[in-house]
């Protein structure tokens, strides 16, 4: 794993992941990237930019340089001991009949 490099932009602002939390949802997703000065002014930029239309309940913002990431080519080593864990298969557990999409 590595991190991403710090990417600062003129003026002193950097770059900030902005993730939203919709309404109907129950998870963060990643919706684009804001710069700004700090992260209090990264909330202000990502909520005009991304939830315009009140589709958010919840922002999170991240500096792009905290953001850790897998490697492409360690793929294979990373997601391998997923394979072994049989519970998280649904043939794992009883499915009640009325149940039409697992």
């Amino acid at each position: 794993m590595k991190k991403k490099q710090k990417q600062k932009r003129g003026g002193g602002e950097q770059l900030f992941e902005v993730f939203v939390r919709p309404r109907a949802g129950l998870g963060h997703r990643h919706v684009g990237s804001v710069c700004a000065a700090d992260a209090e002014m990264a909330l202000l930029h990502a909520r005009d930019c991304f939830t315009r239309r009140m589709e958010g309940a919840s922002i999170w913002v991240v500096p792009s340089s905290s953001v850790t990431v897998s490697a492409p080519g360690d793929k294979e080593s990373f997601f391998e001991p997923a394979a072994d864990k049989t519970y998280r298969h649904s043939g794992f557990y009883r499915v009640p009949g009325d149940v039409k999409h697992l």
